[in-house]
């Protein structure tokens, strides 16, 4: 049985925590469980290089989603095959050269059935050469902090220097994440093209035996073993778990399925805001007496089960403020803290503008206050 170390990672802004060391067993040599925040849970040589195989097609459709949510690229927009996309082999709905289809087509080929013509299409599509889409892949990486990646091709198929680590895939798949609507495909058990003629049965599947399955790719080549970025959502906290270079796709599914089921057994997922309501704060000179405040934005935290009774909450806000004040111009804060220590800090912010007076503002209040006193 081989040991994993569990290692629990809060966001840059917590400050260190012990290592806690679990026994999971896994037949992967590569593994890592993370909360899309990119709070590890567990880990297992994350950092080692090794081929993705199919799951390289993260990238492909984080790129083809942000350039979806940019307006750069339309759902209903027509892609042609070329000849190239066409000779991919491998996992494939056998594009013809020439042959057309909507983004959202290509898309659902990429995610269901790992189409590599239908990826390096859609590459084509968007940037104009395969050539020319991998170099925004490796860019897109750089951005993400996949410092152990680099992309030869948009599909997987095995190439020299293509590589990348459990690690990486994390950070991407979570990226994928942001974008919900590929979920839309993902979780797609079966469908059709071609009018019905050709059917697509997803390669993922644990989409029928693991509960809260939501994707995200599957990946095999003899070079890169089974691979497989899986993510699942229960009570609305998501977790994914990366697994490469496994021996069979029965274990690497187990091993997805058991590091899953570590996380939403061991941690759960609370947005925690303050016990009482924030007030609005007095404002000296300001053209209203007072301003109201809100949270900035909260990020969910991760939690091993037990501890949410131990939190500490704390509002730290002055008495007054002096005008002016801009609106989101952080005031005070929202401290979070676990048995004294620090884990989260939310700025409070003005929720709206308050101008301070002016010269005339203020010859005329006291203009004012003269004519009532005359009275």
């Amino acid at each position: 049985m081989k040991r994993v170390l569990s290692i629990l990672l809060l966001l840059a802004l917590l400050p260190a925590v012990p290592v806690f060391a679990e026994e999971v067993p896994l037949d992967a040599p590569s593994a890592i469980l993370m909360h899309p925040s990119g709070q590890v849970l567990l880990e297992k040589n994350a950092d080692e290089r090794r081929a993705p195989a199919s799951v390289t097609k993260v990238m492909t459709l984080l790129l083809v989603m942000e350039a979806i949510d940019a307006g750069a690229l339309d759902w209903d927009e027509i892609v042609t095959g070329s000849a190239h996309a066409a000779s991919m082999g491998g996992s494939q709905i056998w594009l013809r050269e020439g042959e057309t289809f909507t983004v959202r087509d290509m898309v659902k080929c990429v995610a269901v059935a790992s189409a590599n013509d239908c990826s390096v299409a859609l590459a084509e599509h968007l940037a104009g050469s395969e050539e020319a889409f991998v170099e925004r892949m490796n860019r897109r990486a750089r951005e993400l902090g996949m410092e152990n990646t680099t992309f030869v091709n948009a599909c997987g198929l095995e190439a020299p220097g293509h590589y990348t680590t459990a690690r990486d895939v994390a950070f991407m798949s979570c990226a994928l994440l942001r974008h919900p609507d590929i979920l839309d495909f993902t979780t797609i058990w079966t469908d059709t093209i071609r009018d019905g003629a050709f059917g697509l049965t997803n390669t993922n599947k644990l989409l029928r035996t693991f509960p809260g399955m939501i994707g995200l790719k599957t990946g095999y080549t003899k070079n890169a073993g089974y691979c497989l970025s899986g993510a699942a959502e229960r009570d609305g906290m998501t977790l994914v778990a990366v697994v490469l270079g496994g021996r069979t796709s029965g274990e690497r599914n187990e091993d997805v399925a058991a590091l899953l089921n570590y996380g939403f057994a061991n941690y759960c997922q609370a947005s925690l805001t303050p016990d009482q309501p924030l007030l609005p704060i007095p404002v000296d000179m300001g053209r209203q007496e007072t301003v109201g405040v809100v949270l900035g934005q909260i990020e969910p935290l991760l939690l091993r089960r037990g501890s949410l009774e131990r939190l500490e909450k704390r509002v730290e806000l002055p008495d007054r403020l002096d005008a002016p004040v801009a609106e989101g111009e952080q005031v005070g804060t929202f401290t979070v803290l676990l048995d004294g220590e620090t884990l989260q800090t939310i700025p409070v912010v003005a929720a709206q503008p308050v101008e301070r007076l002016t010269i005339m503002d203020l010859w005329g209040a006291l203009l004012r206050t003269l004519c009532l006193q005359g009275n």
